[in-house]
């Protein structure tokens, strides 16, 4: 749909719909500018913050029944 087609349809409307029109446009732009503001993750940025203990991957005595 052309930009003019759009415009043609907006004038037709009634002032009220013409306000919910501009509204729902607003809308939408405002809806679009967070995926363009997006930050670019940096791999190893949390490097050495995070520690894990040794036993990690040891099964939890609470799933001890389901295991057997």
């Amino acid at each position: 749909m052309s930009s003019e087609q759009i415009y043609t349809k907006i004038e037709s409307l009634p002032e009220n719909l013409k306000k919910e029109a501009t509204d729902f446009i607003d809308f939408l732009l405002t809806k679009k500018k967070p995926e363009a503001t997006k930050k670019i993750r940096k791999a190893g940025f949390l490097k050495d913050q995070i520690e894990m203990s040794p036993d990690f991957d040891k099964p939890l005595d609470d799933f001890k029944e389901y295991m057997q």
